[in-house]
């Protein structure tokens, strides 16, 4: 049986959907109120449903393939590439039409515990943003009055109560006082970060996966709830080096006349994921007391944040074959030599 390609191009009230009609053959592209979506599809044969890995996709990701039907979610970068006409619903749901017939590595669609712990993540990471501004605000606002701190938090906690002290006699009482309530505002967010740190560790110790992966030199607790979230089924991925690929870990090429060049990273897929799979081999390679052979040898021959890439790689495919193969974590196992 053919499966009858869908491009939908959600909204928040208002949803755009394109496909042609298989009996009749007419292009059918019309606009469906939210209520009445997934009724759309109710009673409609199994369709390769395409949309943009955007807000709200993986909800309807989930609804739409408890009714049957073969969800592709598609980043945005590449469905942009098949839009040939004006930036409106109609022309993206047919550019998502075109996208969904085309090969090409889809977002996973996540479990709703899965999206619940990168949301965790999420906001964990804006309360981190947000109190990085703040530090940086007080610095800012206290340079105009002559007093220049360090930079970091600690440098900031040793000395803001001398500075404060200081400036008291020649500023505002009110603004003395602003400024003393955002420094202690920064309690406030150091316990919100860590209440969610605490949550995250509380669901790695009930998720096998996480566990197993969490053993890994470089992978901490969130690395590991945000690999095992942000991958989704493991068997979408074929390898390791696929994974890798996916979240943006590899060389980009660039070329002609059949000569390739090589570049830096892609920095595709998931900026989050990547970040933190950097941020751990960094501090492997920093604080390792028995680095590998394998670090020590890519060490003389490549620049450190060359070496620092590649670990991360590593550690990417081992993430990737801890689960696809569901075994635990051996410092000294090597993959079999293919015959």
């Amino acid at each position: 049986m053919k499966i009858t390609p869908v491009g939908v191009d959600i909204a928040k009230a208002v949803f755009q959907v394109h496909y042609i009609d298989t009996e009749s053959g007419e292009i059918v592209n019309r606009s469906i109120k939210r209520a009445a979506f997934l009724e759309h599809f109710a009673n409609r044969e199994p369709c390769m449903i395409g949309m943009e890995a955007c807000g709200g996709a993986q909800h309807w990701a989930r609804q739409l393939t408890k009714l049957g039907h073969h969800v592709k979610l598609m980043p945005a970068k590449f469905v942009k590439a098949f839009n040939v006409r004006n930036k409106n619903d109609a022309a993206d749901a047919q550019a998502i039409w075109l996208a969904v017939q085309q090969p090409g590595k889809p977002v996973a669609v996540k479990t709703e515990a899965q999206q619940a712990v990168l949301a965790l993540h999420r906001m964990r990471q804006q309360l981190v943003k947000f109190r990085t501004m703040q530090i940086n605000s007080l610095r800012g606002l206290l340079t105009e009055y002559g007093e220049v701190m360090g930079k970091g938090r600690t440098a900031l906690d040793k000395a803001i109560p001398a500075v404060l002290a200081r400036v008291a006699d020649r500023l505002p009482a009110v603004l003395i006082d602003t400024l003393r309530e955002q420094w202690n505002g920064l309690r406030k967010l150091d316990d919100q970060v860590r209440e969610i740190e605490r949550r995250l560790r509380q669901w790695m110790k009930e998720d096998k996966a996480v566990k197993a992966i969490a053993a890994i030199p470089g992978v901490g607790v969130l690395t590991a709830t945000a690999a095992v979230a942000t991958m989704g089924d493991v068997t979408a991925f074929r390898s390791g080096r696929e994974f890798a690929a996916w979240i943006g870990l590899v060389p980009k090429q660039t070329g002609s006349g059949g000569k390739v060049t090589l570049q830096g990273i892609s920095k595709r897929g998931d900026t989050y994921l990547r970040t933190l799979l950097i941020h751990g081999a960094r501090s492997v390679l920093a604080h390792a007391k028995e680095p590998s052979p394998w670090v020590e040898q890519i060490r003389t021959r490549r620049p450190p944040n060359v070496v620092t890439v590649a670990l991360a790689n590593k550690t990417a495919r081992m993430i990737w074959a801890i689960l696809a193969h569901d075994r635990p974590y051996q410092r000294e196992y090597t993959s079999p030599k293919p015959a």
